[in-house]
C-alpha cells in the first residue's frame, strides 16, 4: 500500500463511495472495499442496527442460550436462495467458511472419499486448508495443505470429466472469478451439476467476493434458474461493510447426512460463530440488500461501465487489451507498455522469473495517476493477467461511474510510457 503513499495518509471519516482524507481531500472509493462494501462506508440503516444493538445491550454470545439472531440470520438467507439451500453456519471470514465446507463435503462421505478437485485459476483464502486449494500468484510459497487435492482448468469441464471418479467427495468451483473476471458457461455448470448428482460428489459454489448483488443477481449462479449447488460459501459485504462475517449455506439432506446427530454436533464449531452484533449486522446489511435491490444497482453500473470502459479500450488500442466482468465488477487488462520494461523486469532485483512484471508496473501506475490526479482509489488483482479492477460499491452513482471513465481515459491519454516514468521517479524521489 505504500508504493501508492495510501498507507502515509491518514483517513478522517468515509461516507457512501468516497473517503475523506485527515487535510480535507475527498477521495473516490472505486476498490469498493475489495468486495466488502457493496453498501459503501457506513451504511446508516447498518449503523443504526448495531446502535440498537449495543444500546439495548444485547447478549453477545454464549453456547448455553438460544440465539434469536443467528436463527433469524439462517432463515432469512434460506429465504432467499433457492432449492433447499437452507441451513446455515456463519464463521468470521471467507476462508473460515470454505473449510467448514470443505469439512462438511468431507463427513457427508464419512471419510471414504480422498479427492478434492480445484481450479487451476481460483482464490479460496489463505489458511492451510483453503490455501492450498487456491490457485493464485498471491500463494507463491508452498505450504502443507489438504491431501487429494487435484487440480483442473477453470471453466473447462471437458478436462474435469474423467477426473469425476468414485473417490471425489467434492468439487469447488467459483462460477465468476473475482481475480480473473473469467465465468463458467451455463451448459457447462449444469452438466457438472448433473454429473455430481449422479456420483454423489458434493458441489461448493464458493461466491464470497460476488454474493449479495455485485454480479447483478443475488448470486452469480442464480441468473441460471434451477441451478443450485450442495453447498454455497459467501462473505465480504454480508456483515454491511461493519462486520467480520461469513457464511455457508448446504442443501437439508447433505447437513443430515453429516452432521445432524448428537454425536457429531460439535464436530465444528469456533469461539466466535454467530456472535450477536454481527449476526444482527447482517440480518439489516441482506435487507438493505433486498429491499434496495443491489442487483438493480450493479446492473445500472453495469450499463454505465461495460459501454463506457469499451470506449476507452478503442481509444486506446496501445494501452488495453481487454474489458471482461459484469454488473459492478469489471477488470481492464493493461497491456505491458514499452517493450523496456520487459528488460527492466529481468533485471530488476527479484522480478527477473517474473513474466507479469511490465504489466504489473504499469497497471501499478495507472493506479497512482488516477489517485494523485483524479482522487480515485482502485487496486489490481494480483491473480493471473492483473487486470486493473473496476469494483465499485453498490451505492456509486451512475454520474460517479461516468466520471471514473472520463478519468481513466485522460489518464491513458497521457501514454502508458509516460505515466510509467512518472511513477518510477515518485517512488525513487519519496523512497531514497
Amino acid at each position: 500500500m505504500t508504493s501508492f503513499g495510501f498507507g502515509r495518509e491518514l483517513v478522517d471519516r468515509a461516507e457512501g463511495a468516497w473517503i475523506t482524507l485527515r487535510d480535507g481531500r475527498r477521495i473516490l472509493d472505486f476498490s469498493g472495499g475489495v468486495g466488502v462494501l457493496n453498501h459503501g462506508h457506513n451504511h446508516p440503516r447498518v449503523l443504526a442496527a448495531r446502535r440498537r444493538f449495543s444500546e439495548a445491550r444485547r447478549m453477545e454470545v454464549h453456547k448455553a442460550f438460544f440465539s434469536p439472531y443467528l436463527a433469524a440470520l439462517s432463515h432469512n438467507v434460506g429465504e432467499l436462495l433457492p432449492g433447499d439451500l437452507s441451513v446455515s453456519y456463519f464463521p468470521n471470514s471467507g476462508a473460515e467458511a470454505v473449510e467448514g465446507a470443505i469439512k462438511m463435503a468431507y463427513k457427508y462421505h464419512g471419510g471414504k472419499r480422498n479427492t478434492i478437485l480445484r481450479a487451476d485459476i481460483s482464490f479460496h483464502g489463505k489458511t492451510l486448508g483453503a490455501g492450498s486449494l487456491t490457485g493464485s500468484a498471491e500463494n507463491a510459497f508452498k505450504f502443507p495443505g489438504l491431501p487429494g487435492a487435484v487440480v483442473y482448468p477453470y471453466g473447462d469441464l471437458a478436462a474435469l470429466r474423467p477426473l469425476l471418479t468414485d473417490d471425489v467427495y467434492a468439487v469447488l468451483v467459483e462460477p465468476f472469478s473475482a481475480s480473473s473476471l473469467r465465468h463458467w458457461d451455463e451448459a457447462s455448470l449444469r452438466e457438472l451439476r448433473a454429473i455430481c448428482t449422479a456420483k454423489d460428489i458434493i458441489l461448493i459454489f464458493d461466491e464470497i467476493y460476488t454474493g449479495w448483488g455485485k454480479t447483478g443477481s443475488l448470486f452469480y449462479f442464480m441468473r441460471h434458474e434451477g441451478l443450485v449447488p450442495d453447498i454455497l460459501a459467501y462473505s465480504k459485504s454480508l456483515g454491511g461493510g461493519k462486520a467480520s462475517i461469513s457464511g455457508y449455506t448446504a442443501r437439508v439432506p447433505v447437513f443430515r447426512q453429516a452432521y445432524d446427530r448428537l454425536t457429531d454436533v460439535i464436530l465444528h464449531s469456533t469461539t466466535y460463530y454467530g456472535f450477536g452484533e454481527e449476526t444482527a449486522t447482517a440480518i439489516e446489511a441482506v435487507n438493505v440488500v433486498v429491499e434496495d435491490d443491489y442487483p438493480a444497482r450493479a446492473r445500472a453500473l453495469e450499463a454505465v461501465l461495460r459501454p463506457g470502459l469499451e470506449r476507452v479500450a478503442k481509444a486506446h488500442p496501445d494501452a488495453v487489451n481487454q474489458v471482461a466482468g459484469t454488473g459492478g465488477l469489471f477488470g481492464v487488462f493493461l497491456t505491458g507498455g514499452p517493450k523496456v520494461l520487459e528488460l527492466a523486469g529481468r533485471l530488476a532485483p527479484g522480478f527477473a522469473k517474473d513474466p507479469q512484471f511490465a504489466t504489473k508496473l504499469t497497471t501499478l501506475a495507472v493506479i497512482a495517476h488516477l489517485y494523485r490526479e483524479h482522487d480515485i482509489l482502485t487496486y489490481y488483482s494480483p491473480n493471473v493477467e492483473n487486470p486493473l479492477m473496476v469494483a465499485p460499491t453498490l451505492v456509486t452513482e451512475p454520474s460517479e461511474a461516468e466520471y471514473f471513465v472520463r478519468a481513466l481515459d485522460a489518464t491513458l491519454e497521457r501514454g502508458l510510457g509516460r505515466l510509467v516514468a512518472a511513477f518510477v521517479k515518485e517512488k525513487v524521489t519519496s523512497r531514497w
